[in-house]
């Protein structure tokens, strides 16, 4: 079969008549309004009508003709300028039914187009899978023969545009308009001189790249155009991209200011070179502590940022990481100070943002986990800067991983809980109640240890959603625990004991900052704490075995991923196994 002819078809004002009420036929409607048509559904009136379609009806976007459907609804429906012949015909039942085949040939008797789901054969046109951004639009068609694999198409495509490209032909379209409007204004050029193009053009005017002389009147007429589609053609996405309002402005200007023949200014230089140095605030995780354990996205910001804004508990190895050419601040946080500190980062980077730099904003863990990324998020947002958020390993899955401890384990642990010993101001947060088979993850608690531990094991009173009190059930004092105190990095420490007897071994071992509590019976899978004292010490982390052999850093670490493919294969067998520490047993 010889492939169908894509056209843009406007739609506003049609009627459409699409046959059911199913999911489908929903969607149908939806695709109707959104290009301005007004949809008619035929259904019988006891019909199970989809509940979206359901909305669209009682809010008059789609009229509802409840009756089977009959051969003349083709011919009264539509609109009255076509003698109320319908525009098109939708078939959301399936091809294989006699129906849907009566229906097919009627529309093609009179001409109007039919599109039967899962029925090529049956279809005059078929929908396309479409990506629209401003006038942009994108459409992918198999031509019925892999719905699907149309969406994955079409989503590759528009993944590899610049952002909000839509935007750039828009402005583009405007310059084209007005050099069109000028050149025909002053030359009194007529439809045999103009120069015409289309989007439907599959190759290049044989005179596209010819050279043109200073003595060629009549190719000077169209020289401004042809500056035009030069610059579409060849000029890289992400630069035409990178053109703004002002630059538009100025070309349109130099119309009134000036009668050269030669193209208006745009100077890819200076494109290219803002684009590069466009403000821009990236909010990062740098993960647990380690830096095996930073993504390469947080890597390569941390690489070209201009100016990095860092957390206080940001260890030193990911600092080192950092171009000396680089400012850095870290964050001046204290008891009493967080606020205050929190403002001054926020403050710096807007400064820092205003300037026209990339600000990366590193945090510990993930910057969503109790990071106030979100915080910032809006903050920057709010001021006319959209952060690009990147996400980082959270300590709280990955330091229980390191001290292995399994968060969840069939018939042990199906759920997990990350909760806060810090609540907004310093307050104490509501301790949860004893789940047998949950495992909680404490962040910011270990210094309100004595505190948590009794919440949790006592039967203070949390008022519920009524009058009377209820008493959560108080976890049992021999739960198992562990205190894990700067994971992944060199001097880390693991604490295994008992809601019993932590307090007393954090008090004897001392503290180690930061680090997290990890309560539940999941603390027992893999490491068997009976006849082995109150509490076990492990101190050090050896690293991961044979992972960071050969590289002295992660810079050197990317640089052999990036050259090296058989090191990617490594990678994926996953990690090898990590050195035991040595035990202190109490």
């Amino acid at each position: 079969m010889p492939s169908p002819l894509l056209t843009a078809l406007d739609s506003e004002g049609h009627v459409p008549l699409i046959v059911g009420s199913n999911p489908l036929a929903s969607a149908r409607c939806a695709r109707s309004s959104e290009v301005g048509a007004k949809p008619k559904i035929v259904a019988p009136a006891n019909a199970d009508v989809h509940y979206v379609l359901a909305k669209r009806i009682e809010k008059g976007e789609v009229e509802w003709i409840k009756e089977g459907l009959e051969d003349t609804h083709l011919t009264t429906l539509g609109r009255d300028e076509v003698d109320n012949v319908v525009d098109a015909v939708f078939v959301t039942s399936g091809g294989k039914s006699a129906l849907s085949t009566h229906i097919s040939t009627l529309c093609r008797r009179n001409r109007i187009p039919v599109n039967v789901v899962d029925a090529p054969n049956l279809c005059t046109f078929t929908l396309l899978s479409t990506h629209s951004d401003g006038p942009l639009q994108i459409g992918i068609t198999t031509s019925g023969k892999g719905c699907k694999l149309a969406s994955r198409i079409r989503r590759e495509i528009a993944s590899s545009l610049p952002p909000n490209f839509g935007t750039a032909v828009e402005r583009l379209g405007t310059v084209r308009r007005r050099i069109w409007e000028e050149d025909h204004k002053t030359y009194q050029m007529d439809e045999t001189t103009a120069e015409v193009e289309d989007d439907d053009a599959t190759a290049q005017r044989p005179t596209f790249n010819r050279l043109i002389s200073e003595f060629d009147q009549d190719a000077a007429r169209t020289r401004r155009m042809r500056w035009l589609s030069q610059i579409c053609e060849y000029w890289p996405l992400k630069r035409l991209a990178s053109i703004t309002d002002a630059d538009i402005d100025t070309v349109l200007e130099s119309y009134t200011t000036s009668s050269d023949l030669m193209p208006p200014p745009l100077d890819a230089t200076s494109l290219d070179t803002r684009r590069r140095l466009r403000a821009q605030i990236i909010l990062a995780g740098s993960g647990p502590g380690s830096p095996s354990l930073l993504t390469l996205a947080t890597h390569r910001a941390i690489q070209r940022a201009s100016v990095i804004l860092a957390d206080k508990l940001v260890p030193a190895p990911v600092l080192e990481l950092i171009p000396r050419r680089t400012p850095v601040h870290i964050a001046r946080k204290f008891p009493g100070n967080a606020e205050a500190a929190q403002e001054e980062l926020l403050s710096l980077g807007l400064e820092a943002l205003q300037k026209g730099h990339t600000v990366l904003r590193l945090k510990q863990g993930d910057p969503y986990i109790y990071g106030r990324g979100a915080e910032e998020y809006a903050f920057f947002r709010e001021k006319g800067y959209t952060p690009i958020v990147l996400p980082g390993i959270t300590s709280s899955l990955s330091a229980p991983l390191i001290a292995a401890i399994p968060p969840t384990h069939r018939s042990v642990a199906d759920q997990v809980l990350i909760c806060t010993g810090t609540g907004r101001k310093g307050a104490a947060s509501d301790p949860p109640p004893y789940i047998p088979t949950q495992t909680v993850v404490f962040l910011m608690a270990l210094h309100r240890l004595s505190s948590l531990v009794e919440a949790l094991t006592g039967t203070i009173s949390v008022p519920d959603a009524g009058t009377i009190d209820s008493k959560p059930k108080p976890w049992p004092r021999e739960t198992p625990c562990a205190v894990i105190e700067r994971a992944s990095c060199p001097d880390q420490r693991v604490i295994r004991s008992t809601l019993q007897h932590v307090c007393a071994a954090v008090e004897e071992e001392g503290s180690r900052p930061p680090g997290l509590l990890v309560v539940g019976w999941s603390c027992e899978v893999l490491i068997d704490m009976k006849g082995k004292g109150l509490w076990i010490v492990e101190d050090g982390f050896a690293g991961f075995q044979g992972l960071e052999s050969g590289f002295d850093s992660l810079s050197e670490l990317v640089k052999g991923m990036e050259t090296d493919v058989t090191l990617s294969n490594e990678l994926s067998s996953g990690l090898p196994a990590v050195e035991s520490a040595p035990l202190s047993v109490r």
